[in-house]
């Protein structure tokens, strides 16, 4: 009878060969083909979320200026007539976003507090006087554009949204 032999390993041999493999760790290729496939994804998903993040910021423009419109419109109409912004709500004295802050947020509470442009990050207001022209066009300077005299709040700043709408004209 004849018996084949085979190799027999010993415990310390088959850890060291284990060892050996684990230490070996990742090629160049094959690192580099992970990578490309990690910008692939980055190269997909990167503009789906910076077209969410768009729609959120459009989102939170309407909203604030449902907000401070309904504001504007609550106080005037608690105040006889006058919009927030003249002191002593007095339509002779020029228009001051102080005022408007103290009367909306500080002394009356219509808002808890003024919100921000969510494109650049302002609160500001440019106040347009009685005698003004409401500007045509955004400088990106203020948060918000406001005219008392004919209660006209807008978000200032340039570009459109999805559908071709002005940001300034929301």
């Amino acid at each position: 009878m004849r018996f084949l032999v085979i190799g027999v390993c010993s415990s310390e041999e088959i850890e060291d060969s284990a060892l050996d493999e684990m230490k070996r760790g990742f090629s160049l290729v094959e690192l580099m083909i992970v990578v490309a496939v990690l910008g692939i994804l980055a190269a997909i998903v990167v503009p789906q979320f910076q077209e969410h993040a768009t729609q959120a910021k459009e989102a939170v423009a309407k909203d604030s200026l449902r907000i401070l419109r309904s504001a504007i419109e609550l106080y005037t109409a608690r105040h006889t007539g006058v919009p927030p912004g003249y002191k002593s709500d007095n339509p002779q004295n020029p228009p001051t976003s102080l005022d408007f802050c103290q009367q909306l947020v500080t002394e009356c509470r219509y808002i808890s507090g003024m919100p921000q442009n969510p494109f650049n990050k302002r609160q500001d207001i440019r106040m347009v006087g009685n005698g003004e022209i409401f500007p045509p066009n955004p400088t990106n300077q203020f948060g918000w554009v406001y005219q008392p005299a004919t209660k006209t709040i807008r978000l200032d700043w340039s570009g459109t949204d999805k559908s071709g709408i002005l940001y300034y004209q929301y």
